[in-house]
């Protein structure tokens, strides 16, 4: 049995999910996200971020984690905020002593949905498929649990 937390960083709201694969199965555990307010100052909401990565990684203990690349904005400053919270992100997981494994976004959706230019809308479709009766807290959470289960799809944990 492998538990893999996934990540999909975000300064303004970051979205984690927790999956439990055992051989060809997989099960959802829990999923949330982590927002953060616009007017707080940057280190307020990057400590937030990483906090609240620590408390999911205390509470769910995952063997592993798995997040997306980072990938350029038109708006340099939009691509500077989303290294600086993946930093955060990243750091609580290296903290906790765990490996993260990192996935380009079209490769998620590949894995997930079966084309890596499926919409949002459809991986949320494809997450009731894989994981019946699972309730998202939002988008990023989805986001985050496509994230965990390409990563067991990718890494052939199945």
């Amino acid at each position: 049995m492998t538990i893999i937390l996934g990540l999909d960083p975000s300064l303004s709201c970051t979205g984690w999910g927790v999956i439990r694969v055992e051989g060809s199965r997989i099960a959802h555990i829990a999923n949330g996200q982590i927002p953060t307010g616009a007017k707080e100052p940057m280190a307020e909401r990057l400590a937030a971020l990483q906090s609240g990565i620590a408390e999911v990684i205390a509470a769910h203990r995952p063997d592993r984690a798995a997040a997306e690349e980072v990938f350029a904005n038109k708006n340099p400053q939009s691509t500077l905020k989303l290294a600086q919270a993946r930093g955060a992100v990243l750091a609580a997981c290296g903290s906790a002593g765990l490996a993260v494994n990192e996935h380009a976004a079209r490769l998620v959706k590949k894995s997930v949905v079966g084309t890596g230019g499926a919409d949002k809308t459809q991986v949320q479709a494809m997450l009731k498929v894989l994981l019946p009766g699972t309730q998202l807290a939002g988008a990023d959470a989805a986001d985050a649990l496509a994230v965990a289960i390409a990563d067991a799809h990718l890494a052939k944990s199945f």
